[in-house]
């Protein structure tokens, strides 16, 4: 999706991507918070030092796929502890899960809102474009209904006890199969994610109105 891959264009978008996982991750640490489990604050993890939220293979997979124009990484996952969350741990948990791709529109809402509304130009229009796209790739990735992304959190919300258990235990393995699907089938899953941004993308712009964004 990234049209430039220079050095220039990545000492302008690593910022933004490190900043739009941080963020996601507080979200997801706060809303923990916030429902009553203090682990994610116990641990470090209610913060903005984007040092405490960076995994290394997912650093390393952001660097390596800026240069192939289909970004992709992945920070820590918040710990949570779903016995401490005053919900049932179904309901909180999708609750957590989904504070962190809710977080990401906000922001790819807020740059559209500014690419839309102003003649920005030069470096200043890259990053606000570099921040509506990272954020609008990894609200609808996260989304996607494989454990352990967050989508699987929220659609096991609205599971039976008995089989939301099951699906939650299939967390251990879910990375294999999101590997997989970029893998074997990366064709397939690209587009599915190019969709998802397309039509993000044109709600973005409908809402916030002005110059159209797609």
């Amino acid at each position: 999706m990234l049209s430039d891959q220079s050095i220039h264009g990545f000492l302008l978008l690593a910022p933004v991507f490190i900043v739009s996982l941080t963020l996601h991750e507080l979200a997801h640490g706060w809303t923990a918070y916030k429902l009553g489990d203090p682990t994610a604050k116990l641990l470090g993890r209610l913060s903005l030092n984007p040092i405490v939220h960076l995994d290394p293979l997912g650093t390393l997979m952001f660097l390596l796929s800026y240069w192939t124009g289909f970004l992709f990484g992945w920070a820590k996952p918040v710990p949570v502890d779903p016995r401490n969350l005053r919900t049932s741990p179904q309901v909180g948990m999708a609750l957590v899960g989904a504070a962190g791709p809710a977080t990401n529109f906000i922001l790819a809402l807020i740059s559209g809102a500014v690419l839309a509304h102003s003649e920005l130009t030069g470096d200043a229009f890259s990053i606000a474009a570099y921040s509506l796209e990272i954020n609008v790739i990894l609200g609808v990735f996260n989304l996607f209904p494989i454990p352990p992304l967050d989508g699987s959190r929220v659609i096991g919300g609205f599971m039976p006890r008995d089989v939301y258990e099951r699906w939650a235990a299939l967390d251990q393995y879910g990375m294999f199969a999101v590997f997989g699907l970029f893998i074997l089938f990366n064709a397939q899953t690209s587009r599915i994610l190019l969709s998802g941004f397309e039509h993000v993308v044109r709600l973005i712009s409908f809402t916030v109105g002005g110059q159209p964004l797609i």
